[in-house]
This record gives structure tokens, C-alpha cells and sequence, in this order.
């Protein structure tokens, strides 16, 4: 029991360097010998915090989880509901992967290429949280509906696709062509379409 915290750190120091790898090489790309030489320590301790790749993987959706609810989620909650919170989210997951919180930007963008098409305990991992994430930002969007800084047949499903669109362009972009003016353009569309749906909501 005395020596559980130390090794709750250990392992999150795994984990965290695990996450910067796979986002840039994906999760195939981890690997126990890869992180033993990265961190310095030996393969046969790394293999009893996890005990397969597969678990490594998962640990590791886990831990960028974490990551990503701290730098966009909790942040934008602290913002009252409504436009403003949509825009915090989107303009927090902008930053995050501008920022390059992890090397290779959104994590889960990048994971999410790679398992889209694998059945098995990784991509449902990797599914439910996309899936968590599109369905907060259609929540967002919803409240901003209700308390009419939205038009009424605002569609909250289609408005959040949109949104997530141009965040996930952007992120692309910036890495396969290096430009960071991705971004703007991204905020740009943002803005337009929030612009464009709060406006239609006002009286005329």
C-alpha cells in the first residue's frame, strides 16, 4: 500500500508518454520495448502495469482522455450555457490541438483514422469517446436552442457535425501541410455559422 501512489505516478508518466507517441504513430505504433527505451526502464517492469498491448492501448485512450477533458471540456463548462459555451468548446479543441498539447494534434483524430475500420475492445474505446464528444457538443448546441440564442429548427446533430468538421479540418491540415492559418479559417467558419444561426434566431 505504501508504494501505490509512487506507482500511480509511474504509470502515468507511461501512459502520458504512450499518448504523445500515438499521436502521432497511432497505437500500433506503441509498443512495451519502445516505451522501456523512451523512459529508461526495463521491459519486464513495463509489462506489469499492463500485461498485453492491448491493454497498453486502452490505458492509453484512457489517460488522453483525461487530457482532453481537462484542456476542452471542463474549461468550456465553467462558461454559462449557450452560444458562448459552443464556441468555448470548439474554440478550447482548436487551441488543444494547435497548441500541440500532444505532438501529433487531437489524439483522437488520429487513433480514430487508424481503428475506424478494426473491430475489437480498441475501437469501441476509440468510438465511444468520438461518440461522447459529438454528443456533448449537440447537448451545447441544444441548450443554446432552448434559451433561443439559436433559431428554433436549429438541428442539433447537424449543426454539431458542422462545427467538428472544421475543427477536425483544421487539425488535419496543419499537420499534413504545415499551416497554421488552418486554424483561423477554422475559427472563421465557426463563427460565420454560429453567427449565421444567431442572427436567424433574433426578430426581424
Amino acid at each position: 500500500m505504501v508504494g501505490r501512489p509512487r506507482d500511480e505516478r509511474t504509470r502515468n508518466t507511461i501512459l502520458r508518454r504512450a499518448a504523445d507517441i500515438a499521436s502521432k504513430d497511432g497505437l500500433e505504433g506503441l509498443s512495451i520495448g519502445r516505451l522501456a527505451a523512451d523512459l529508461g526502464v526495463s521491459k519486464s517492469g513495463l509489462f506489469g502495469y499492463f500485461g498485453s498491448k492491448e491493454e497498453l492501448q486502452l490505458a492509453t485512450i484512457r489517460i488522453a482522455a483525461g487530457v482532453y477533458l481537462d484542456e476542452v471540456v471542463q474549461p468550456a463548462l465553467e462558461v454559462p450555457p449557450g452560444v458562448k459555451r459552443v464556441w468555448r468548446l470548439c474554440d478550447n479543441w482548436l487551441s488543444y490541438s494547435e497548441r500541440r498539447v500532444f505532438p501529433g494534434g487531437c489524439f483522437f483524430f488520429t487513433v480514430g483514422a487508424e481503428f475506424d475500420a478494426r473491430p475489437g475492445r480498441v475501437r469501441d474505446a476509440v468510438a465511444a469517446a468520438g461518440l461522447e464528444w459529438s454528443r456533448l457538443v449537440a447537448r451545447t448546441v441544444g441548450d443554446a436552442r432552448r434559451l433561443g440564442e439559436l433559431a428554433e429548427d436549429t438541428e442539433p446533430d447537424q449543426l454539431a457535425f458542422e462545427l467538428i468538421s472544421f475543427m477536425e479540418t483544421a487539425n488535419a491540415l496543419s499537420l499534413l501541410h504545415d499551416d497554421p492559418a488552418a486554424y483561423r479559417r477554422a475559427r472563421t467558419a465557426i463563427r460565420a455559422r454560429l453567427g449565421v444561426a444567431d442572427s436567424a434566431a433574433r426578430p426581424s
